[in-house]
């Protein structure tokens, strides 16, 4: 392993490592969305239970990483940043995980039928969303190399033209969502009022996992910012 760089050594034990720990943890409960409308879109409730089971236990793992970090975390720190600042980000990539498991748990708790007319518009919006997620990952997976050069340089450069991605990435799911809802409300005569009214949650819920994952990005930019 090569030598720690004097930046290195000044950050030496530092929060970013947990707060890439659990980003990663929460994006594993955000890529398990799609297989639950899949499972929806042929009928599959055992396997809409089963896949809920899977996002409930990978949302308890990034909960127990969540409060080790806010436990560990010292009420002053010797960086560039403020603690108040990892917390922002720590609770916009926990929302994540905790939208997964809400949708989820709609899922199971009121057993839903996928309109034909909305499985492809929902199913394309949550793989949009998912990549939103997948890019807020790599933004923070980027710390290290902003630890290293000591938020300076070519690497922030970099990191400002991935989270101007991000948002580019966020709108398009912006857009989805809106003709997600427009296609849900073009039917809703021929559907029930209360899964009309669930379907439109779940739209929303699925459209969140996006929103917080620009978040994540717009809180290190002020971050970095400051």
């Amino acid at each position: 392993m090569p030598p720690m760089t004097p930046m290195a050594n000044l950050f030496g034990k530092n929060p970013f490592k947990s707060l890439q720990h659990h980003m990663r943890a929460s994006l594993e409960c955000a890529r398990e969305v799609p297989s639950l409308f899949e499972a929806l879109s042929v009928a599959d409730q055992e396997q809409v239970k089963s896949v809920m089971e899977r996002i409930f236990e990978k949302e308890n793992a990034a909960d127990e990483l969540k409060n080790q970090m806010r436990m560990s975390l010292p009420k002053s720190l010797f960086m560039p940043v403020d603690r108040r600042d990892l917390l922002e980000i720590l609770q916009m990539q926990d929302s994540i995980a905790d939208t997964a498991q809400d949708i989820a748990g709609l899922l199971v708790e009121r057993p839903m039928e996928f309109p034909q007319a909305l499985s492809q518009p929902v199913q394309e919006l949550t793989q949009s969303c998912i990549a939103v997620c997948e890019q807020a990952a790599r933004i923070i997976e980027e710390l290290d190399e902003l630890v290293e050069t000591g938020f300076r340089g070519r690497e922030i450069v970099k990191v400002e033209e991935m989270m101007d991605e991000l948002n580019l990435l966020e709108d398009k799911t912006d857009e989805q969502g809106l003709e997600a809802t427009r296609i849900l409300f073009t039917h809703e005569d021929e559907m029930k009022p209360v899964s009309v009214m669930m379907w439109y949650q779940i739209i929303q819920w699925i459209g969140d996992l996006a929103d917080y994952s620009e978040k994540v990005g717009d809180r290190l930019r002020l971050l970095i910012a400051k």
